[in-house]
């Protein structure tokens, strides 16, 4: 088969969204670093790569307890969450050739569902003003699991919903824990080589396909 191709039996596709559909790295730095300044703290090297596997629960428990902040976790989601909404209900765009691949797959039959660290909050409202939000059979977030996309969780559950097995399933992802989390658990992977990702090496050793727009794909 074409190395850029999904294999014949995929009958599920389950998508990431930051980073993946989209380009929002950007927007969460910025609040990374608007959030810690506000508390007097430079953000650290690791820590976007460490929070960005989690959700915002775990991201704020984490938090929490890294700097030592006498907040609740409550207050920080809300915080986190008033501050991504406007650029995710206005300004987010979808990566170079995804509406068109999206509508591909819809077009050979393939059901589609969103697997995300993301809240409804903010995933429903880039998807509608991108008119892609009516492709997706199903979503599903890490909130609704126990763990972050380290495990293969939340894709799996993606599947369920959807009414496929595993093996019937490809994965896309930018992260390469996620890759590999899915890879183990049976999923197809193709890796988006998402510019700031800085996991390039790691994604392609990891997955099935990569590639870095999806016209690439079309």
């Amino acid at each position: 088969m074409d190395n850029k191709q999904l294999p014949g039996y995929i009958k599920g596709v389950i998508f990431d969204l930051d980073g993946t559909l989209i380009s929002s790295s950007h927007v969460w730095t910025d609040i990374d670093k608007k959030f810690l300044a506000k508390r007097g703290f430079d953000v650290p090297e690791d820590y976007c790569k460490r929070i960005v596997l989690m959700n915002f629960r775990e991201g704020a428990d984490y938090t929490i307890e890294r700097f030592g902040l006498d907040e609740r976790p409550e207050d920080i989601i809300e915080e986190w969450r008033s501050m991504a909404q406007w650029e995710y209900s206005h300004n987010l765009r979808l990566k170079s050739g995804a509406e068109q691949y999206l509508r591909s797959l819809k077009a050979k039959g393939l059901r589609l569902a969103l697997a995300t660290a993301s809240s409804p909050a903010l995933y429903r409202p880039v998807l509608e003003n991108n008119g892609v939000l009516e492709l997706f059979d199903t979503f599903t977030s890490t909130e609704e699991v126990s763990r972050s996309k380290e495990h293969p969780d939340v894709y799996i559950y993606a599947a369920g919903k959807l009414g496929c097995e595993v093996r019937h399933c490809a994965v896309f992802e930018d992260l390469a824990e996620g890759v590999c989390s899915a890879g183990r658990a049976g999923f197809f992977t193709a890796a988006c080589l998402d510019d700031v990702s800085g996991d390039a090496e790691a994604l392609k050793a990891a997955a099935d396909i990569t590639f870095t727009t999806y016209d690439e794909l079309l």
